[in-house]
């Protein structure tokens, strides 16, 4: 049954302004209202209507046309507006695992206004916070309560000036002291200083520190996280022994405030070791329930999974955004035609809906993995916070790590790649920044370095799947995991003799046949990167030069082939269960199905090379569905978009507006700009002491 409102509430989804738009609205195949209570639910909806109203309508959240802040006025602002989201209480320190979804929800509706705001929300509470309540005990929960109060204001300092991947190298020190019961935190030199640590350069009073832990007797327990005060936080001044500052400007972001902080022998308590994965006794004796020091490291780590996975949803957010503002744009813009006289949306053209459609199903798929992950490391979550240390616990673990640490590279990617293809196909007017596109490529940048450059973690995931290969041909065990992520590998053998058998372009619109070649596919490489790695091992090559010399052609494309592969098949299966409505079943089949031979496209010369595809008629299939499913796709794509965009006021680009009406809204937005018309007051139609845009209207 499809879902309906609880008392036909129609203001929860208001109609759209009537304008150019409204003929795609009309051939939509679907209705985009019942689209959006299906994919996020009654509840989830009134919680961004609750967001997103509260934001315009507080002068705080205002937007300003030509307003250009100076580095410090727009860091103030961000702070300012963070303070105020937690006036608002959109959420409880309770929801955190009580309702994640509203954790998520609200990330990324402050994420569609400003990603500057989100990021140092999610820094202060999802990764600072998570990072006292999973790695601390019951002595460390008094500073979660100060944290939703901002009492005090949080960052998560892990990386330095000369190591941010290659955490096992960090050179911060810890020192026990039994005689006064203190931690004796040190940086020995600048390049152990904590660098890029999101809201360090201004506003955090507190920061959990990573430091290798070192014992009286001189032995070194490896890397540890503290809690330690930084800045007092009535006057924001260091605390003694600390130099912390900014970093100053970077490519994007600039309403976060990242910094740097400096240690000379600062004392803390010993209770302010965050003590779940190690602690020290009063008398200086280290105790850990983990035996296996590598697996103590992985745990203490595990904050990082989650700022994966955020980065996911941003990344994805940031793509819904753009692919939002190009749909839209290309709905109205009219170039060329069949005749002289007539001129044509460009959107009705097979290189725009190729160039954009594949990226709108993307946004599409990506989002609802995204989603799962999340809950996934909620549950993951959840076991650490009771103690679980079972079996399936730790698998669950390495299996969440695997997937976020090739999660993010491909989302981060793809983003970067579509809000890119969406700058260009809006034309000029997408280079003009009043329309937003430059600001959405360069907040989304970040996203592919921060929490791991992507190409470094893609290693973690290659590992993890040789790992699983190497038990099984060492020892025949089974491939199993809790999230079922890689059960298909117990069946390697087979899946590497299938072959692609479909003939017809009919016959490949269905998103199963690129689930069966990208199984296929996995395995292929898999088995190449088992090989080549073995190869690298008998020719002399240490475990380190082995693996480093299998990354770029074999290693790199594994764990992203696996990755397109596990969105691919969330998607599959969540536009295929019997809860659908059947009114969309179509138009889901439909993205489901371009996102998977669009992805698989790219991969048509190892399809080819392995033996998977065996004639030319495949590969021109392949196209041609790719092709018909845009041309199926494009009467929908505003309807689509409808369903993704946020309210005009947060989406803030002129030519993306759910009027459509392109050429009023950017002549518009232009003669705001205070800076345009100052530029101009030379003519004195354009003189700024004039109702300028009235005045040129009634011009026009």
């Amino acid at each position: 049954m499809a879902p309906t409102l609880k008392g036909g509430d129609a203001a929860l989804l208001p109609e759209f302004p009537r304008g150019p738009l409204d003929s795609y609205r009309a051939r939509a195949s679907f209705s985009w209202k019942e689209l959006a209570l299906f994919t996020e639910g009654e509840d989830m909806l009134r919680f961004k209507k609750t967001i997103f109203s509260a934001l315009e309508n507080d002068p705080l959240f205002a937007r300003s046309p030509g307003a250009h802040l100076s580095l410090e006025k727009y860091r103030e602002l961000s702070f300012l507006r963070c303070k105020r989201i937690f006036e608002y209480d959109f959420l409880s320190a309770g929801d955190m695992f009580e309702s994640p979804l509203k954790v998520s929800t609200l990330i990324q509706c402050l994420g569609m206004y400003d990603w500057s705001l989100a990021a140092k929300y999610v820094l202060h509470t999802l990764i600072f916070g998570s990072a006292v309540f999973s790695s601390g005990s019951e002595r460390h929960f008094t500073y979660i309560q100060k944290i939703f109060s901002m009492e005090i204001f949080g960052c998560f300092a892990l990386t330095e000036l000369s190591h941010g991947s290659n955490t096992k190298a960090i050179r911060t020190t810890a020192h026990y002291n039994p005689a006064t019961e203190e931690f004796i935190i040190h940086s020995p030199d600048f390049e152990a200083a904590k660098f890029w640590v999101g809201n360090m350069g201004k506003t955090a009073t507190h920061a959990v520190v990573f430091a290798q832990l070192h014992m009286p007797g001189g032995q070194c327990h490896g890397l540890h996280p503290f809690i330690i005060q930084i800045r007092d936080p009535k006057t924001l001044l260091p605390m003694p022994g600390v130099m912390v500052g900014d970093i100053g400007k970077k490519l994007g972001q600039n309403g976060l405030d990242n910094g740097f902080a400096v240690f000379h022998k600062v004392r803390v308590p010993r209770h302010n070791l965050l003590n779940r994965m190690g602690d020290v006794t009063p008398e200086g004796t280290y105790v850990s329930p983990f035996k296996d020091a590598r697996q103590r490291f992985g745990a203490s780590l595990g904050s990082l999974s989650w700022g994966r996975v955020v980065i996911m949803a941003m990344a994805v957010t940031n793509l819904k955004l753009a692919v939002s503002i190009a749909a839209r744009f290309s709905a109205t813009r009219r170039q060329f035609g069949p005749t002289e006289d007539e001129e044509i949306p460009v959107l009705e053209y097979q290189t725009q809906q190729w160039r954009l459609l594949p990226y709108l199903a993307a946004a599409y798929a990506l989002d609802h993995f995204s989603t799962s992950l999340f809950l996934d490391m909620v549950e993951l979550q959840r076991g650490l916070a009771v103690g679980d240390r079972s079996a399936r616990q730790a698998e669950l673990g390495r299996e969440i790590h695997a997937l976020a640490s090739a999660g993010k590279p491909l989302a981060s990617w793809t983003a970067q790649q579509g809000i890119q293809e969406c700058r260009e196909a809006c034309g000029g007017h997408g280079y003009l920044a009043v329309n937003r596109l430059g600001v959405l490529r360069d907040d989304n940048d970040p996203n592919c370095t921060y929490e791991g450059d992507n190409n470094v973690l893609l290693q973690q995931t290659s590992n993890y799947l040789l790992g699983l290969l190497a038990l099984r041909v060492r020892d025949g065990a089974r491939i199993r995991s809790p999230l079922k992520s890689v059960d298909f590998l117990d069946s390697y053998p087979s899946i590497l003799d299938q072959r692609f058998e479909v003939s017809s372009v009919a016959d490949c619109l269905d998103s199963a046949v690129a689930l069966a070649a990208y199984k296929w596919l996995v395995c292929y490489l898999l088995r190449e990167t088992h090989e080549k790695l073995n190869q690298e091992k008998r020719s002399g090559s240490g475990d380190f030069e082995a693996r480093n010399n299998c990354q770029v052609f074999h290693g790199r494309p594994l764990a992203l082939a696996f990755m397109e592969l596990m969105v691919l098949q969330s998607f599959h299966e969540h536009v295929h269960r019997p809860c659908v409505p059947p009114s969309l079943r179509a138009v889901l089949g439909r993205l489901s199905a371009l996102y998977a031979l669009w992805s698989l496209n790219r991969h048509t010369a190892l399809l080819y090379r392995g033996g998977y595809f065996s004639d030319e008629q495949a590969g021109r299939v392949l196209e041609s569905a790719i092709l018909t499913l845009c041309s199926q796709l494009k009467d929908d794509a505003v309807a689509l978009v409808d369903v993704i965009a946020p309210p005009d006021f947060v989406l803030d680009s002129p030519i993306g507006r759910a009027d459509g009406e392109l050429y009023k809204n950017l002549w518009g937005a232009i003669l705001q700009d205070s800076q345009v018309l100052e530029r101009a007051s030379w003519w004195p139609e354009f003189s700024v002491n004039k109702p300028v845009i009235g005045s040129v209207k009634s011009k026009l």
